[in-house]
C-alpha cells in the first residue's frame, strides 16, 4: 500500500500484524455480504410486488363483479387472493426465515471475523484499493473528505 500524505483515516488502515491473505479474504467475506444484500432487497421487493399485487386482486374482484362476472370475481377471491406463496407461507414468512435461517448469522460472522482479524477495521480491502489508484495531488483523489 503507497502512503500519501492525507493517506487513510485509521479506520481504513491495515493494522499491524495482518497479512495480504487475510485482507483479501476479509474483502471477499464482505463481498459476499455485500451481494446477500441486494438479495435481501430482492426478497423484499418480492415481499412488496407480491403483496401488491394481491391487494390489487381486491379491485378486479369488484371489477369482476361489477361487469356481470360473479363467477371470475369467485374464482379469483378463492383461488388466487389470499395464497400462499408456497406451502404454509406468505411472503413476509419467507423474508423472516431468510433473514434468521442466513442472513443475521451471515451478518454476525463477518462481524465477528473483522473484529477479531482486523481489529474491527471495516473496508481494508478496498481503502487499499482506492489508495493504490489514487493520483497524488489531484483534488479529486484525495483519501478523505
Amino acid at each position: 500500500m503507497s502512503e500519501h500524505q492525507d493517506g487513510p483515516d485509521e479506520r481504513h488502515r491495515r493494522p499491524e500484524g495482518v497479512d495480504d491473505k487475510t485482507v483479501e479474504a476479509l474483502g471477499s467475506l464482505s463481498k459476499a455480504l455485500e451481494t446477500t444484500e441486494r438479495a435481501r432487497g430482492s426478497l423484499y421487493a418480492f415481499h412488496q410486488l407480491t403483496g401488491g399485487a394481491d391487494l390489487e386482486l381486491d379491485r378486479a374482484v369488484r371489477l369482476l363483479r361489477e361487469a356481470g362476472h360473479p363467477e371470475w370475481a369467485d374464482k379469483v377471491q378463492t383461488e388466487i387472493l389470499g395464497r400462499n406463496i408456497i406451502p404454509g407461507h406468505w411472503t413476509f414468512q419467507i423474508v423472516e426465515a431468510y433473514d434468521h435461517t442466513y442472513y443475521r448469522p451471515f451478518r454476525e460472522l463477518e462481524r465477528a471475523a473483522v473484529d477479531e482479524l482486523a481489529q474491527g477495521r471495516d473496508h481494508l480491502y478496498e481503502a487499499e484499493m482506492k489508495e493504490a489508484r489514487r493520483t497524488a495531488g489531484h483534488p479529486d483523489h484525495t483519501a478523505r473528505p
